[in-house]
């Protein structure tokens, strides 16, 4: 699905991002709420100690399992706080955002901060290009029709049934996360590559270390499994409603349009917002990357409004709905797969 002449109105290219920019400065929806940050990586750490601690304490027992699912609430929370140091939207200057979102990325979760950071940056800049957004590239699940053709074995498998797999294959989420971290530190993608190294082994032996000296080996296993599958389930969660679904573009639109024309908004209340940790507002997070979470709830009304006076289409559902959208587009990209299968 590409984004079709009928929803870019004939306007002004390049003026209606300046003047919905002027409208939330005015607002002082671009200030730094550093009490909100205080607040939320106060929380964040203290689930993450907490959690360690119960474990610890806890010792070996199959009880376990419950602190593996508390767990990997925590670290999908402190995976979105990493993403909110990466926009810049706690700290002003690069350096302490850097220093931070290596300790919650790197040492917190096990994933390379800078790898992650580059990946996002290309998605920001180009949200469900066909070629130059990462998050769409034909991989395990196939975005784009002419992609899912001339598949075979496992692959082609995946594909012909990735709506119905979709779920299930985020349980590897956290894994793939691990190996795309690996391979980008191998291949020297990463700046600070010896920094980062680094402190990926230190996350892993420590994590490692934890589980074999206070678990048995079959526990051990069965805590991995639960933690860092449910860990890759709600991580993927948070971004699958994003823009699954939505218009691909062309590359010629405005900054304004393709933005908004390829994301979508999930709407609901405060818990929404703290689950998907401000990522339901999906189209003012991207066409104001640095805004403060707790501003974009403030700043939803005004892009709305804005859109609409300017025409632009304007996606909001609620989370189910978003899900479904995302299923379906799955099953309509695999059809030709499955059609190519049937006939041979």
């Amino acid at each position: 699905m590409t984004i079709t002449d009928a929803q870019v109105p004939t306007r002004t290219a390049g003026s209606d991002f300046a003047v919905l920019s002027r409208r939330i400065t005015a607002e002082g929806l671009m200030e730094r709420r550093p009490a909100y940050y205080l607040l939320r990586l106060s929380v964040v750490a203290a689930m993450f100690v907490a959690g360690w601690t119960a474990f610890f304490l806890i010792g070996s027992s199959w009880w376990q399992l419950l602190t593996a699912v508390l767990l990997s609430v925590t670290f999908t929370q402190l995976a979105l706080v990493a993403h909110d140091l990466a926009h810049r939207q706690v700290f002003r200057t690069k350096r302490p955002s850097e220093i931070a979102g290596l300790i919650a990325g790197n040492v917190g979760v096990g994933m390379s901060y800078g790898w992650w950071m580059d990946k996002h940056t290309r998605h920001h800049n180009n949200p469900n290009h066909d070629d130059l957004d990462p998050d769409v590239a034909p991989e395990v699940l196939i975005w784009a029709t002419e992609s899912a053709l001339g598949r075979r074995g496992l692959k082609g498998f995946i594909t012909r049934h990735q709506a119905g797999l979709f779920f299930p294959l985020l349980t590897l989420l956290a894994i793939d996360l691990k190996v795309s971290s690996i391979k980008a530190l191998r291949n020297g993608v990463v700046k600070r590559r010896r920094v980062e190294i680094a402190l990926l082994v230190l996350h892993a032996v420590a994590y490692l270390s934890a589980l074999l000296i206070v678990l048995s080996p079959l526990q051990a296993l069965a805590f991995v499994l639960v933690h860092q599958g449910l860990f890759g389930v709600y991580l993927g969660m948070t971004f699958a409603p994003n823009h699954k679904g939505m218009p691909h573009p062309t590359g010629d639109e405005d900054f304004l349009r393709k933005q908004v024309l390829t994301s979508r908004n999930v709407h609901g209340g405060w818990l929404t917002d703290v689950a998907l940790g401000g990522l339901n507002y999906q189209i003012e997070h991207h066409l104001f990357p640095g805004m403060p979470t707790p501003s974009l709830r403030k700043a939803q009304p005004i892009v709305q409004a804005y859109c609409a006076e300017i025409g632009v289409s304007y996606e909001q559902t609620s989370l189910v709905t978003s899900y479904r959208q995302a299923l379906q587009y799955l099953h309509e990209v695999g059809e030709p797969a499955r059609a190519e299968h049937a006939a041979r």
